[in-house]
């Protein structure tokens, strides 16, 4: 049975389309692997004939029609769409990527009251993004986000240039770090997911 991996946040520039690109590509090693964008900039649509092993479309009737697949990831974009209301309900799970900055936080709010107005918190999972290695900031700001009671994903994605990359050479797998990462986020997904 298809697996639906929602990536949403309301705020651009938090990595929705990184990680979930990194992610397919992960999953694609041992899954059948479609990557849904609905987000109207099309950055990851724009990919389709650039990236192997993964079907990129921005046609929602995947959603309907997904036997084929193992798992189905949805980029979404930087705005709280009417569509998410319904994509958060047949999610089995919804990954929210955020840096560590507080605007970053303040503007999650609005996506975790949705997700909670939909009844489906226990299905999401916070993903720390970007972020800076050996500072407190990431420390603080987890701080901010435990009153949402919404689980954090125990694996932290750093701000390597690997992941900016990415995009160009079809994934992390060059850079041990960067792939160390997307290894345990995966593994971390994966679970939730049984």
């Amino acid at each position: 049975m298809t697996k639906l991996i929602l990536c949403v946040h309301q705020k651009g520039g938090v990595g929705k389309s990184t990680i979930a690109l990194n992610l397919a590509l992960n999953l694609s090693d041992s899954s059948k692997v479609a990557i849904l964008d609905m987000d109207h900039q099309g950055s990851l649509l724009q990919l389709h004939e650039k990236i192997d092993g993964i079907y990129i479309t921005n046609d929602e009737q995947i959603i309907s029609n997904n036997i084929e697949y193992d798992f189905i990831i949805i980029d979404t974009p930087p705005y709280l769409s009417n569509a998410l209301p319904n994509l958060i309900q047949v999610s089995d799970l919804i990954v929210i990527p955020t840096k560590a900055g507080i605007l970053d936080v303040l503007a999650i709010k609005s996506t975790l009251d949705l997700v909670k107005r939909e009844k489906m918190d226990s299905k999401a999972l916070i993903v720390f993004n970007m972020i800076k290695p050996n500072t407190t900031l990431t420390k603080n700001i987890m701080e901010l986000v435990k009153p949402f009671e919404i689980p954090v994903a125990r694996t932290k994605i750093s701000d390597l240039v690997a992941f900016t990359r990415s995009v160009a050479l079809q994934g992390v797998r060059h850079h041990i770090k960067a792939q160390g990462q997307i290894n345990n986020l995966t593994k971390e997904i994966l679970i939730r997911l049984l």
